[in-house]
């Protein structure tokens, strides 16, 4: 993979494993959730071929994805991700770790397959992050399978982020899918994104890899790297520094 941007950057510009883990690396000493999401999209847009984004990757895009995993300390994804890329559980581990990053998957309803392979194929319990009065049955069938479930009282961005936060659960790693990015990005809780641009004109009838409220304020982002590989393009943005005319955030 050949590194574009930073192009001061010391070291070689074909990054191997190491070098992607040094690009994608995460600010230290964080003492709050800092919120990077991963997706994929075609070069028209599109953020799925078919219904699923697997059909946009690559072997740079899943040797990206690998390394994004093993940088964080969990991996947040809205329920129906888990459901349409037919989601495995936690297998691959965190660097500086000695164990897989948790997968936490928010669902109000906790309407989740208790016997996928989410749940049966795992070296670490999956967290459920689900509502208060969601069926109680489902409850408690995914906590018979080994399912870790939180019961919360609302699903919002600044509760998700609590209760990792309180779980010291720092480096977020957001897999989607556009509904979970959307009520993030309008809650203005992104750090960062990871892009990768297929090569490729998807066209037909697929959405795009946000859907949010109407009205969300935009963001601007820096662009602080770009790889490239076999035409794809792997981005990498970030929010720019707080400006002192800013202002704290709006509630």
């Amino acid at each position: 993979m050949e590194r574009l941007l930073p192009a001061d950057a010391e070291g070689p510009t074909e990054l191997d494993d190491a070098g992607l883990a040094a690009h994608y690396a995460y600010p230290g000493d964080l003492t709050a959730p800092y919120v990077r999401v991963n997706f994929v999209s075609s070069t028209d847009g599109a953020a799925s071929v078919n219904g699923r984004s697997g059909g946009l990757g690559s072997d740079a895009d899943r040797a990206v994805f690998g390394v994004l995993r093993e940088l964080a300390e969990v991996i947040l994804v809205g329920a129906g991700t888990v459901r349409t890329e037919d989601y495995r559980g936690a297998r691959r581990r965190t660097r500086g770790r000695a164990t897989p990053p948790p997968i936490a998957v928010v669902s109000g309803s906790a309407d989740l397959n208790p016997k996928s392979r989410f749940f049966a194929d795992t070296l670490v319990p999956p967290i459920v992050l689900t509502l208060r009065d969601a069926p109680s049955q489902r409850l408690e069938q995914l906590a018979d399978v080994g399912a870790d479930v939180v019961p919360l009282d609302r699903l919002t961005p600044d509760a998700l982020l609590a209760e990792l936060a309180r779980r010291d659960l720092h480096r977020v790693l957001c897999e989607g899918g556009p509904s979970l990015f959307g009520a993030l990005q309008a809650a203005d809780t992104v750090d960062e994104l990871c892009l990768t641009v297929a090569p490729v004109l998807a066209g037909g009838q697929a959405g795009r890899i946000a859907r949010g409220p109407a009205g969300a304020s935009p963001r601007p982002m820096d662009l602080v790297g770009a790889l490239h590989a076999n035409g794809a393009l792997l981005l990498h943005y970030r929010r720019p520094p707080a400006r002192d005319d800013e202002g704290p955030p709006v509630e």
